[in-house]
């Protein structure tokens, strides 16, 4: 019997991948990445040269198709593989990052009418200018006693859906108008390849304040936020939301064409980066939190009850598995920390260093790094450089690093950045496990876990816990085509179920990073300090980050 395969297409923040995934073993054959040309837009908009305010990120779709246009013939090609023995294909794409379309999927940036305008363009997971939107949906949430709050950990995210759309509608009415539909990159992504579109449980349920029992919110609730929002849902969303698992559609014959794949190859409904990795390390019961680490991590755990946690991301039935709720918390800064740091504060000897071992700046710095014991360097630090996406769930919160002297050295400091993300991760697995939701075991996936034994160990350290990783580089692709053998189905040569996918297709290290006692021990020092200046910059007593944002802002609109 000839093999199978299926693809898994991951759309992360800067590039997009396709993986071909042999389905009966999960032996991934072969990968192809392409890097966003236009990679995130927020200084300047390329149409118009127009300079875009403080917290915007944008990016162009067209970068978005050119993945799908580059990357799977170059997969199928590398794989030797035939387009006929390709039976199904899974999408998966960071969140929340929407755009606003016309009714045959033509992103309003395409349209000459519309190039100039910023909020034509999709809006990224990270652009953070609708705080003022989330700040008034929140507190008119709160003063109507909306219990939809509470599956969110008390707080709807600027990065989300509604307080995206309702910028769009404050700021730029026009756009507003002319949209048909405003739609998640991933769902859109699925209608570009079937023609459907069609709303993913996931994203709807952890990004659109949508529920398997109750839906949307009401339009009554929409419209005490604004009268032309009254509407919202039936006017620019979908009730048409499907479970993650289900199929979408097929590929159509203008997608084949565009893909290489043949029409008719099953598509799974779009799912979540994060969320699409569970499976892809065998995740399949509770306790079991995934950490899923790149330029911002997010932290996934299963559990059979629903419980209201202050401070996170969200809880969905099933959202991650059927059968299952799934929570969501996480960071908004990890890996981009550390890139800020050597493209900011590395001296040129360091970096020529590096470049005569042929090593990275990173490697380099994690060797110096090394040698240091734990609270040796007298430094602490906050990790909110993109803001706090959980526990405090403000964007206008900012980093700090304290205990520097005039002796303190670039490693220290690169130490300290990962050791403050190791705290804020710790701060999140308290958080559940104060609220009676039970952590047995942390699993670890993406570049940072994959290359980095020194930030593992720290974190392994730190929360005083064991932690697996993930055999795969491309984890979150790999669960994608998980659900991509799902959604063409045990008689195309898949699966019925995901649970029995994961039976196979993925695979662990061999490796097991366990706390150090000494280490955990002046960690949980450190931490307590951590959670000081949490508490007293996070949490209203000392308002100054949000101070200097406000100077900041005022001095560049008058510069």
């Amino acid at each position: 019997m000839d093999k199978k395969y299926s693809l898994g297409i991951d759309f992360g923040s800067l590039s997009g991948r396709s993986l071909l995934v042999e389905v009966e073993t999960g032996l991934e054959v072969a990968c192809v990445v392409s890097n966003y040309k236009h990679g995130f837009i927020e200084e300047k908009l390329p149409a118009t040269g127009e300079v875009l305010p403080p917290d915007w990120t944008l990016q162009d779709p067209q970068d978005y198709l050119d993945v799908l246009a580059e990357t799977i013939p170059e997969v199928l090609r590398q794989a030797k593989v035939s387009a006929s023995d390709v039976i199904g294909i899974g999408v998966d794409f960071t969140a929340c990052t929407v755009l606003p379309i016309r009714s045959d999927g033509t992103p309003l940036c395409f349209l000459p009418a519309y190039r100039s305008n910023k909020h034509a363009y999709v809006k990224k997971w990270k652009h953070h200018a609708a705080q003022d939107e989330a700040n008034m949906l929140n507190k008119i949430a709160d003063d109507r006693g909306e219990k939809f709050l509470l599956r969110y950990g008390g707080k709807i995210s600027s990065e989300w859906l509604f307080p995206k759309l309702w910028q769009i509608l404050n700021e730029a009415p026009e756009i507003y108008g002319a949209m048909d539909h405003f739609i998640e990159a991933g769902d859109w992504i699925v209608m570009q390849l079937t023609g459907c579109r069609v709303k993913s449980s996931c994203a709807a349920g952890y990004k659109a304040i949508w529920s398997k029992q109750e839906g949307y919110p009401s339009n009554e609730f929409f419209k005490a936020l604004d009268p032309r929002f009254e509407h919202v849902v039936e006017e620019k969303l979908s009730y048409d939301v499907k479970p993650i698992g289900g199929k979408a559609g097929e590929l159509t014959e203008e997608a084949a064409v565009l893909t290489g794949l043949l029409p008719g190859t099953a598509v799974a409904v779009g799912n979540v980066d994060a969320h699409v990795a569970v499976p892809a390390v065998g995740i399949q019961k509770p306790g079991q939190m995934l950490m899923i680490m790149g330029t911002s991590t997010c932290n996934i755990l299963l559990s059979t009850n629903e419980i209201n946690v202050p401070g996170i991301c969200g809880v969905v039935e099933d959202g991650v598995l059927p059968g299952f709720v799934g929570y969501e918390s996480g960071q908004s800064c990890v890996g981009d920390l550390f890139d800020w740091f050597v493209h900011h504060c590395v001296p040129a000897e360091y970096k020529q260093a590096a470049e005569s071992r042929e090593i990275s700046i990173h490697q380099y710095l994690r060797e110096k790094a090394r040698l240091q014991r734990p609270g040796e360097s007298g430094l602490l630090a906050l990790d909110w450089w993109n803001g706090n996406r959980s526990v405090l769930v403000d964007v206008d919160l900012t980093g700090l690093l304290i205990g520097m002297t005039l002796a303190t050295k670039p490693e220290e400091i690169y130490r300290a950045l990962i050791e403050a993300t190791a705290y804020g991760n710790r701060e999140i697995i308290e958080t559940f496990e104060q609220n009676e939701v039970v952590i047995d075991e942390l699993y670890a996936c993406g570049g940072i876990a994959a290359k980095d034994d020194f930030m593992m160990q720290i974190y392994a350290d730190v929360t005083k816990r064991p932690i697996k990783i993930s055999d795969s580089v491309q984890t979150v692709a790999l669960g994608s085509a998980m659900f991509g053998a799902v959604a063409a189905g045990e008689a195309k040569g898949g699966y019925d179920t995901i649970f029995e996918a994961a039976q196979t297709m993925p695979h662990l290290k061999d490796i097991v990073y366990k706390p150090n006692p000494e280490a955990s021990m002046v960690y949980d020092q450190l931490f307590a300090e951590y959670k000081i200046l949490q508490d007293y910059f996070g949490r209203g007593e000392n308002d100054v980050m949000k101070r200097l944002k406000k100077i900041k802002r005022v001095s560049r609109n008058h510069g």
